[in-house]
């Protein structure tokens, strides 16, 4: 699968790096780690990147987006990155692409694209990526190793998760074999302002629990209006102020934002990712998602997540 991969690289003088919408730290650090070993690699490439962009992990180097006309799909590559259903990708046109191509490390919902290799034992995106250049001796530099670095970082949990195996720290190793700056990143990464330390604590006090002690979270759509961040700040930013709670095995953060509710689930002991996929959503074993009608299926999914919890 890799070397098909690699020979449509080589094939196509376009390419357009695409990921899901709301990026976090793997989809970032894959979409930008992509375009630099395309380009370190094959400096006579044409690559793009395009999508939304949020503010917390502006810190990664080249992250802008690039602008661009419909036209430039025609004849072009298009790389899927980090997600597992259509409606997730952050601008559609990857569509118009010649050839499309998806690299995701999460549970297989559907096919989409042209050429697709997913495997969820990675921990991350990034990690999958950078374990495609390594096997196909692809050279980094600087770029390249640190964006994927640190789309590994985020999405292990800084390697925490369970997800993190021995070739995650081989994936790793290899991308540390070019000098870039891990304090640049971890700096980035821990540290916060006062006033987001402030918003935090703020959440701590939100916490309410289920009778088996399922941690959760809800924010109405005043309480963000008053609060003035964005959505993907308070559901996901917001959702392990839960994690580290002694006697809490699953934890769900629910956000009103335009006329639904955000849900982010996490678990360090339970495979929630079918309650996530019955509610429309998906994601990881322990790590899932969905976006829901109204507070009340919030509920019933809360009630679901509820009765996982084995006394």
């Amino acid at each position: 699968m890799f070397n098909e991969i690699l020979k449509q690289i080589k094939n196509h003088d376009t390419i357009i790096i695409h990921r899901h919408s709301k990026p976090d730290g793997d989809a970032l650090g894959s979409q930008i780690g992509l375009k630099h070993l395309i380009k370190h690699n094959f400096p006579d490439k044409k690559v793009f990147v395009v999508g939304d962009m949020t503010e917390r992990y502006s810190f990664i180097n080249d992250c802008v987006m690039d602008e661009i006309d419909d036209s430039v799909y025609n004849g072009a590559l298009a790389f899927v990155l980090d997600l597992s259903a259509p409606h997730l990708v952050s601008d559609e046109r990857y569509k118009l692409a010649k050839t499309t191509i998806r690299f995701d490390h999460h549970l297989f919902i559907e096919k989409f694209c042209d050429i697709e290799f997913t495997d969820s034992s990675f921990e991350s995106c990034a990690g999958l990526i950078a374990y495609f250049a390594k096997s196909c001796n692809l050279l980094l530099n600087a770029q390249s190793a640190s964006a994927l670095y640190t789309g590994m970082v985020t999405d292990s949990g800084r390697f925490r998760y369970d997800s993190t195996t021995s070739r995650t720290f081989e994936v790793a190793s290899f991308l540390l074999t070019v000098p870039f700056s891990l304090t640049d990143i971890y700096v980035n990464l821990y540290a916060d302002d006062f006033e987001f330390i402030k918003l935090r604590a703020s959440f701590i006090l939100k916490i309410n629990f289920t009778d088996k002690k399922v941690a959760y979270i809800y924010t109405t759509k005043e309480e963000m209006a008053e609060l003035n961040k964005d959505s993907f700040t308070i559901s996901r930013g917001m959702v392990n102020t839960m994690s580290d709670l002694k006697g809490v095995d699953i934890w769900v953060n629910f956000t009103e934002a335009d006329g639904v509710v955000l849900c982010e689930i996490r678990s360090s002991k339970y495979n929630i990712n079918p309650i996530a996929v019955k509610y429309g959503g998906g994601g990881h074993a322990k790590a899932s998602g969905a976006t829901l009608p109204d507070k009340q299926t919030a509920m019933a999914l809360l009630n679901d997540l509820n009765d996982l919890i084995v006394e």
